[in-house]
């Protein structure tokens, strides 16, 4: 378990110091419990007390580190088992699967959709950030060593799905620079795929035929000095994987058992047995509990836009709102000479005012003005959204950029429209409906 302030005060030199940040030792180490300061920030302390305390405040889920440069991610670092508790660290990453099994157009048809399925939502990017490479032993090794060079320059994450450690020390040798996943260790290989994973500086993923299999596996990989590991919990059920997952992250976060504190890889595709549908269901599943790294056939648009929304959702801090960049969003193809449609920044207002928009197939630029992430009414009630701060957005940002001096105005905020006629002179405010689905029929009557 974390050790508390006054365990972290017992171990600290008793020096009443400026270097450190603290007026006194026992505020340091106070501060170094709640994770406001690093250890290292007194200068007083021994090297073994350092890496005593680094070990005993880490959160109880080991942060692993996969990839390089932009394509870097984080895995794991976990501190509670459900979001309203506080909130999770490391989002779930997708994998879409290539085999050395597939024959080229297959393979091509992977790497294809892979650039395709491709967006931005509200500032972040939605894609497959990972490729399972799995490794067809019928095939031979040098189909599969020919699929990982073919694959290596991707900027996705590799992970090698290979248990021979002769093919798997080949396939690390070919695209370690890129950090990727040697996912294939378990009771009977451990020692060559650890010894594999160690010299290349890669993460090592661990399996077994249930959860003390892997417990025992993983116990004897950390006694070989390597914790750098993820950990397959993938079973021969959902409800197994399920159960699986589950276990591992409350034996780590509520038990304290770190040896079950690491990121777990989940696939879902050797689930659900190519019924796509039933890989979505299953994803969602996982995105809520517990899989950091999940794995599917391929990525679709379909699977995309609800699993990366819900994953946006459960990886957004609960105290922070979603935001959308505050701009001009021109829809329907309008241009400089159509009306404006003015509301907030919070993400959830954004989707369903535009979706309306959209549906109304009328041209219309589509204002989206800072307003702290606040609803229509809340920013309205807190000040953040007034007749000044319009007017100062609208003189600011939009009216060099159109010619059309018609505004719609929420009709929630109705209370504005006299204000900002005199600080806009030259717009005609309109007053708009109150209700999002009420615009499609307000849109085609008013400006079509």
């Amino acid at each position: 378990m974390a050790l508390k302030g006054l365990d972290i005060f017992k171990l600290t030199p008793k020096k009443n110091c400026k270097e450190c940040g603290s007026p006194t030792c026992m505020a340091f180490a106070m501060k170094v419990a709640q994770g406001a300061v690093p250890i290292t920030k007194c200068p007083h302390m021994g090297q073994d007390v350092i890496d005593q305390l680094s070990e005993a405040t880490a959160p109880p889920m080991k942060t692993i580190e996969v990839g390089t440069g932009d394509s870097a991610h984080k895995l794991g670092g976990e501190t509670v088992l459900f979001r309203h508790e506080k909130t999770f660290v490391s989002k779930n990453l997708f994998a879409s699967t290539i085999c050395s099994c597939m024959d080229d157009a297959e393979i091509d048809a992977v790497l294809a959709n892979i650039k395709k399925v491709d967006y931005d939502r509200i500032g972040e990017r939605m894609y497959s950030e990972m490729l399972y490479v799995n490794y067809a032993e019928a095939k031979g090794a040098d189909a599969y060593l020919n699929l990982v060079k073919k694959v290596a320059g991707l900027e996705q994450v590799l992970i090698l799905g290979v248990k021979d450690p002769e093919v798997a020390k080949a396939a690390v040798e070919l695209c370690k620079e890129k950090k990727p996943i040697l996912n294939g260790a378990d009771a009977s290989n451990y020692e060559a795929m650890c010894n594999i994973a160690k010299e290349a500086g890669v993460v090592l993923g661990v399996s077994g035929k249930d959860l003390s299999e892997i417990h025992d596996t993983v116990a004897a990989i950390e006694k070989l000095g390597n914790k750098n590991l993820v950990i397959d919990v993938t079973a021969e059920t959902a409800k197994e994987t399920f159960a699986n997952a589950v276990q591992l992250r409350r034996s780590a976060i509520t038990d304290g058992d770190r040896t079950c504190g690491y990121p777990s890889i989940v696939n879902v595709a050797k689930l659900a047995g190519g019924n796509t549908h039933l890989q979505t269901a299953y994803a969602a599943m996982f995105v809520l509990k517990y899989g950091s790294i999940i794995v599917l056939d391929q990525l679709t648009y379909a699977q995309a836009l609800p699993l990366c929304g819900l994953r946006q959702n459960i990886f957004t801090d609960p105290q922070k709102p979603m935001r959308v960049s505050p701009g001009i969003y021109p829809m329907n193809g309008a241009d400089e000479n159509s009306p404006c449609a003015i509301t907030v920044d919070f993400a959830l207002t954004y989707f369903v005012v535009s979706g309306e928009l959209e549906r109304s197939g009328v041209p219309v630029n589509f204002l989206i003005t800072d307003a702290g992430g606040y609803s229509v009414l809340t920013a309205w009630a807190a000040g953040k959204l007034s007749a000044g701060s319009i007017a100062k957005f609208i003189t600011e940002e939009v009216q060099d950029k159109v010619k059309s001096r018609k505004l719609i105005l929420p009709g929630k905020v109705a209370v504005l429209k006299g204000e900002l006629e005199a600080k806009l002179p030259d717009w005609e405010i309109i007053v708009g409906t109150t209700e999002a689905i009420e615009l499609v029929n307000y849109m085609r009557n008013n400006f079509k």
